[in-house]
């Protein structure tokens, strides 16, 4: 049975890292192992991801890894990785590069954002993801190629995104919250309700 979304209306980036400080550190706190999330690229991460590293959370056994990124070099100002990178490693996390010959984790903890098309990751609606996807990472090229950012991708699957303990999404616009409910309902088939429809986990939305 698919998990119902919890949606949190009007959140602030500094309400979002509260929320995941506390998620992050209860999962540090629970044992002595690495604890695994991933992260998305995209101007809305980035406010919230420099408040979560102020909020001072121990992230020496952090391992961080993007949800997709363009293949492009990590210090390309195009580059999710690199970014991140640069933002999270000086506070002692472990910022993992996307390689189809990595081998995913469970995550702890799974954050998304969506695009208007309703895709996530860079899993776009004319790749046709599915959960039953043999493979956890893929090279894709999305169609249309976005303007801003005309470059072939390399992202996690929908069944790497599952193997998760919990989902969060972070949706900004009334065009993207309507895509994003009627996906929760199931009046469409994009890649966000092909998630919805088969987590079992969690799923917050901060909207």
């Amino acid at each position: 049975m698919s998990a119902t979304p919890t949606i949190v209306e009007n959140a602030s980036s500094d309400q979002i890292a509260d929320w995941l400080s506390e998620r992050i550190g209860q999962r540090l706190a629970s044992r002595s192992a690495p604890v695994a999330i991933t992260v998305p690229g995209g101007a809305t991460p980035f406010p919230i991801l420099e408040r979560l590293v102020e909020r001072g959370v121990a992230m020496d056994r952090l391992l961080v890894w993007s949800n997709d990124d363009r293949e492009v070099a990590e210090d390309h100002e195009a580059s999710n990785t690199g970014r991140i990178r640069r933002l999270l490693e000086p506070a002692g996390a472990e910022v993992v590069t996307l390689s189809i010959m990595e081998q995913v984790p469970r995550f702890d903890l799974v954050w998304l954002g969506m695009g208007a098309d309703g895709h996530i990751a860079s899993l776009f609606p004319n790749t046709d993801p599915t959960v039953d996807d043999t493979q956890r990472i893929r090279r894709v090229t999305p169609d249309p190629l976005p303007p801003d950012a005309p470059f072939n991708r390399i992202t996690l699957t929908l069944p790497a995104l599952l193997n998760s303990d919990e989902i969060v999404f972070v949706i900004k616009g009334e065009d993207k919250r309507a895509v994003f409910d009627a996906a929760a309902a199931g009046e469409n088939d994009l890649p966000v309700a092909r998630l919805l429809a088969a987590a079992t986990q969690p799923v917050t939305c901060f909207a």
